[in-house]
Order: structure tokens, then sequence, then C-alpha cells
């Protein structure tokens, strides 16, 4: 059964389901190709749901994703909600072993930062806080936007991200 059949199935839960994609998919990286196809042809429910699976994809095996890095990144502003968060949460995640590889996606992350969705806010924060913990170039030049976004922002949860990047990068508030 192919990888979108299985996410149009709707046979098992959300969370079961991309658990199940991402293992299958990293035991069949072959499979990758069809999470790209998701986004071009899906929905915006299915383009989700395969940005969910290349997150959890990206959270041990973020080599896998690289290649299609490019791909995912057009999706960072997406009109859909869900989509902007999951591919945020994708950027964050391969942010952890390969900071240089993302730190182009910044310009398109900040945006998401003024998002009127509280989620899609905090899955910015996390990527761009991610991008400069790992990267001291990108926290020289992200540091004090950190400072600008958390004196804007009404969420504490999202700026608890911020200070909390900020302090284990020891920048001085």
């Amino acid at each position: 059964m192919e990888l979108l059949d299985e996410i149009r199935s709707k046979k098992k839960k959300p969370k079961e389901l991309i658990i199940f994609l991402a293992e299958k998919t990293k035991k069949n990286p072959d499979l990758f190709n069809q999470l790209i196809e998701g986004l071009t042809t899906g929905s915006k429910n299915e383009k989700g749901a395969c940005l969910s699976v290349i997150a959890h994809i990206a959270k041990e095996r973020p080599e896998l994703v690289i290649p299609h890095l490019d791909r995912i990144t057009e999706y960072i502003n997406h009109d859909a909600p869900r989509v902007r968060w999951e591919a945020a949460e994708v950027i964050a995640n391969i942010a952890q072993k390969f900071p240089d590889k993302v730190s182009k996606t910044f310009p398109q992350l900040l945006l998401n930062t003024r998002d009127e969705g509280t989620v899609v806010r905090w899955s910015a924060a996390y990527a761009l806080t991610e991008i400069a913990k790992n990267n001291p170039k990108m926290k020289k030049e992200l540091a004090p936007k950190f400072l600008e976004i958390i004196r804007k922002e009404n969420n504490n949860g999202v700026k608890n991200v911020y200070l909390k990047a900020l302090k284990e990068m020891r920048v001085s508030l």
C-alpha cells in the first residue's frame, strides 16, 4: 500500500499512523519519495501528515531528509497552518545535527513569528532557536531578533522557547 493511501485510509489513530509510516520509511528510504509526492499532490491535511512523518524521521535520521530540504522549505509559509508548523518542526529536527544546512530557512521562519496561530509561532520559535543554538554564526544574527520577538509576543509558551534558548546560549537579557 502506498504511503498516501495509508494516510487516506484513516485505519490508524493519527499519532500511531505517523510513527508507523516514519518507521516504515526509515527501514525503506525509497519510500521517502512518496512523502515528497504527497506534498505536491495531497490535500492540505495530507501535506501536514506527510510533513509530520518527515519531522519524525528527521528527529532520528535527518540525513534522509537533507536531499529534500529545498522542497520542504517551500512549505514553511504555506497557507495551511498545520503545514507551516510541521515544516518548521522538520527544520528544527534537522538543525540539531545539520545546522548549516537549514540556516538559509531563517527568513521564512521569521515571517511565522508574526502568525496568528500560536502553534505556528511556537514551531517557528523552536526551529529558529535550534538553528541558533547549533550554529554560532546564526546565534549572533538571531539572538537580537529573539529579544525583539519576546517583547512583542503575548503567549508565554512561545516566549519561553526563546528565553530558554537565550539562557542556553548564554545571552544576557
